[in-house]
């Protein structure tokens, strides 16, 4: 299996297409960059920023270049002895363009008789035979607005298909409707009364069911073409525990792809691992992330900031949050799996519903996978009990029927195997979607895949944690910012220094709402520390950021009734932050205390990403200073001509300070990522190296078998201290050259105050041994 030593990770979209990227593979490669990794391509609905709306799994997308500009990047890879990985969507379709989709325009115009009923999740009986589609609007007579024209049914802008001898002369387009295999229906009944699943509750985004074999082999024709092309090296799978059977696909992708490199999108809990016998090589990062941001925040300055937030214990609130997505954005999907409930089981319809929408609440990881995970159900069933008294005898009942494996060699059922995949929904929107926007002590922490209330983690820990990843998974990816993430790398790294004057925040944050009341004293610290961690940003990013946050958090505001009163005050006090010397004095000067500390901590946690066990990714254009929020946010265009100036000035000698114009951080990207595509034997082991001294915990050092990483955590406290004073570093025996600034170093005990004379990092490569 060919593997990459480091992947870059590009959105591919109208604005920057295929072709582009193919241009671009020149500069990845002089960055160090081993493989090029592709937002999804194959085609999408008009206009997608993102390609995870995919309408036609048949052809690679002509508004992100086609099949030409997969070609064309492929070839460009190949000449630069680099490999491309692309991410792929085997979960839903895109349908907001109904046309636009071959497959749903034909199971909307011949219904559960069509060959497509088979391809998407749909429950029929649940509609009265037809497929509910939720985008009527909240008039009282909007079936009035549909037209008959050119042989389709028109509601506004959005066209569907008439079945065929369903429309007659005289006909009104609402008697032609009440023929069809389809209803369309108000949008506000799509969280209870829909009847095919979705992505989460995006109402466009229709489940696909690909554990059908032929579902699977034509949604992944054009896929199987890449590889049998030679134009591809390996996938990322998007979502997979929206599959019925994640194995399973798995094992036969790997056949389809010859044994390809293949990750997927995976969130664990902690504590929880990777499936032993699933067909990949790891998770895309997020584990990894989380692990790295703890070790730069201060675990001093937890209980002071845990003080000035007034929310409940995380996991009572991330209850609460998740039986609100249970009863209701995904109230559909839970009484699809009530119904499934067999009659002989003697539960009433309701309590039944109540019992597995407490059951979803309750469960502990995003999902399990049968036999796989049975211990995660358990857990929950007993956390149930315990909470709802009322529904122990309920989900008593409910236990086996959703393990259907737990007395014996039972199979799978459609209500035990549809669990699983709901699980992960809930989780999801939640916890990441709704939790992550309320507990807002310390916002550096609430990124996929973590769990806010690990405050820190202890430099012990991690080595044994890296010691681990290097033992198990090798190959799995590491990152730190995705276009997923909520915040970006440097803007986490920034936010992470407010851990080290947490007494000092309290009082800086008081004033904040004395002088520009956000109106919601849970939402205020996020929206505060946001801002903070991305200034200086334009007030339009400022605004977008705060009205998408707040009806994320789901408090004061909301996305489907939002409160204009709140929403006012909100922008209000974002006004103030530009407007208001006051504001705009303590926002600036809290920047201006913490911006040196946030760059050490980027560096240093960029160096530990790029060095530590496991496959690098870089984000698209965070080889610079990146502060970016949520999305849209961090997919936003890339001024790649001026990283390519700054490259070239490095390789011809520049040795950049630490400063606002983040050379210093191209600097750090580019060696580090050369050295390990170049020197591999390099990085084959794993062992902690050792300080002493007072600044001894400000240190964290590890020895990849001839590459030695050293870094500089919790900076504001060290700057504090007076500096490094008589810290020193065991090194093994020999001699180093720093691969980012060329000075020699002795081995055995070297002075910290040395080491980190030019950076607060740095990456020693072994000349010789003693």
């Amino acid at each position: 299996m060919l593997t990459p030593t480091s992947t870059y990770r590009l959105q591919i979209r109208d604005e920057f297409d295929l072709h582009d990227a193919a241009a671009l593979v020149p500069y990845l490669h002089d960055l160090g960059v081993d493989w090029v990794y592709l937002s999804p391509i194959l085609t999408a609905e008009k206009g997608s920023d993102h390609g995870y709306d995919m309408t036609d799994p048949s052809a690679v997308d002509p508004a992100r270049g086609g099949p030409d500009g997969l070609a064309a990047l492929s070839e460009a890879a190949r000449t630069a002895g680099m490999g491309v990985l692309v991410d792929i969507v085997p979960n839903h379709m895109g349908i907001q363009t109904p046309s636009d989709n071959p497959w749903w325009w034909q199971l909307l115009k011949e219904g559960r008789g069509s060959r497509m009923a088979e391809a998407f999740d749909v429950d029929w009986d649940a509609g009265s035979g037809r497929l509910r589609v939720p985008v009527l609007g909240d008039g009282e007579d909007e079936l009035a607005q549909l037209s008959l024209s050119d042989g389709e049914l028109h509601y506004y802008d959005n066209r569907y298909p008439i079945a065929e001898g369903t429309a007659h002369p005289g006909d009104s387009a609402v008697d032609v409707h009440a023929r069809q295999h389809y209803e369309l229906v108000n949008w506000r009944r799509a969280d209870s009364e829909l009847n095919y699943r979705r992505f989460f509750g995006v109402n466009t985004l229709a489940g696909l069911r690909v554990e059908v074999p032929w579902v699977f082999e034509e949604s992944h024709s054009e896929v199987k073409r890449w590889f049998d092309d030679g134009l591809v090296d390996g996938l990322r799978i998007d979502h997979p525990d929206g599959l019925a059977d994640p194995e399973g696909y798995l094992a036969q992708l790997r056949t389809l792809t010859g044994g390809a490199y293949v990750l997927v999108e995976k969130i664990l809990e902690p504590g929880e691992t990777l499936p032993a016998d699933w067909a990949t090589a790891g998770t895309t990062g997020y584990d990894a992330l989380a692990e790295t941001d703890r070790l730069f925040t201060d675990p001093a300055g937890e209980h002071a900031l845990t003080a000035t937030v007034p929310v409940d214990p995380f996991h009572e609130l991330t209850h609460h949050t998740k039986r609100g997505i249970a009863d209701g954005i995904l109230r559909s999907e839970v009484l699809r799996l009530a119904r499934l409930v067999p009659a002989e089981a003697g539960l009433d319809a309701g309590i039944a519903a109540d019992a597995i929408a407490e059951l979803l609440t309750c469960f502990p990881v995003y999902r399990s996978y049968l036999p796989g995970g049975a211990e995660y159900l358990a857990d929950a069933v007993r956390d149930a009990q315990v909470r709802r008294p009322d529904l122990a005898d309920a989900v008593s009942t409910l236990h086996p029927l959703l393990n259907p494996l737990l007395e014996g060699p039972g199979e799978m059922t459609e209500l035990a195997r549809r669990f699983q995949q709901t699980s992960g929904m809930v989780m999801a929107k939640g916890v990441e979607d709704t939790a992550f926007y309320r507990y807002s002590r310390l916002v550096s922490l609430n990124e996929v895949g973590a769990d806010p209330s690990i405050f820190s983690i202890d430099p012990l820990e991690l080595h044994r944690r890296l010691l681990e990843r290097q033992t198990v998974n090798p190959l799995a990816m590491t990152t730190l910012s995705t276009h997923d993430t909520k915040r970006s790398e440097d803007t986490r790294a920034r936010i992470s220094v407010l851990s080290e004057l947490a007494g000092d925040w309290t009082g800086i944050l008081e004033r904040l709402e004395e002088l520009a009341p956000v109106g919601d004293a849970t939402f205020a610290p996020l929206l505060w520390q946001s801002l903070i961690g991305a200034w200086p940003l334009s007030r339009e990013r400022a605004h977008a950021y705060a009205e998408k946050a707040s009806r994320e958090a789901d408090l004061s505001t909301h996305w489907t009734a939002p409160d204009e009163d709140f929403e006012r005050g909100m922008h209000a006090a974002v006004d103030a932050a530009f407007d208001d010397d006051a504001v705009a004095a303590l926002v600036t000067d809290t920047v201006e205390r913490i911006r040196e500390a946030g760059w050490s901590n980027s560096l240093a946690q960029k160096l530990l990403q790029l060095s530590m066990p496991g496959v690098p990714d870089v984000y698209q254009g965070t080889e610079f200073w990146d502060t970016s929020l949520v999305d849209p946010d961090n997919r936003r265009e890339v001024d790649y001509e001026a990283r390519r100036q700054v490259l070239t000035d490095i390789d011809f000698g520049e040795l950049p300070e630490v400063g606002a114009d983040a050379h210093a951080k191209l600097l750090v990207v580019a060696r580090a990522l050369k050295l390990r595509r170049d020197r591999p034997e390099l990085f084959t082991g794993y062992t902690a190296i050792t300080a002493s001294g007072d600044g001894a915990d400000h240190v964290f050092a590890f020895d990849r078998g001839g590459a030695i990483t050293l870094l500089t955590r919790l900076p504001h406290g060290l700057a504090a201290r007076g500096g490094w004073g008589d810290t020193t570093i065991e090194l093994p025996a020999g001699t180093y050259t720093c691969a980012l600034t060329g000075a020699s170093v002795g081995g055995c005990t070297v002075r910290a105050a040395e080491v980190f004379a030019t950076f607060p990092v740095a990456l020693l490569v072994q000349e010789d041994a003693a």
